[in-house]
């Protein structure tokens, strides 16, 4: 351990003695760290701005509605109500595929196996 380290490890029993890190908020209850790992180093603190400031990266936005609109429509039982939710999957479906360059006929495909799952006809 160098000098550093070691006068940090000083003042950290120190502060630990006195009493200073008593009643922390969080106190008690595990950390909760976050897992920046596939995110570059040089971009990390910039993502971690933009997250605490409420940003959602675009293609996270779609796949949660996209999530919610497959549930939407996994429990519609009404036949027009469940048209207006597919009509809703397929345009987000396509801004999705759109932004990763899949084509129209992958997302109709995908759409096609959702419906074959909602109707329970699964091959």
């Amino acid at each position: 351990m160098d000098l550093i380290d070691q006068l940090v490890e000083s003042r950290v029993r120190e502060a630990e003695r006195d009493g200073v890190f008593d009643d922390l908020p969080g106190q008690g209850r595990p950390l909760e760290l976050e897992d920046d790992t596939m995110v570059p180093e040089a971009l990390r603190a910039a993502y971690r701005l933009l997250r605490n400031s409420g940003f959602v990266p675009e293609e996270v936005r779609l796949r949660r509605e996209i999530r919610e609109a497959e549930d939407l429509l996994r429990a519609c039982e009404d036949e027009t109500l469940r048209r207006q939710q597919a009509h809703r999957l397929r345009l987000l479906l396509d801004r999705l595929g759109q932004q990763r360059g899949v084509t129209p006929t992958l997302a109709a495909e995908y759409l096609d196996r959702v419906r074959q799952r909602m109707d329970g006809s699964d091959e």
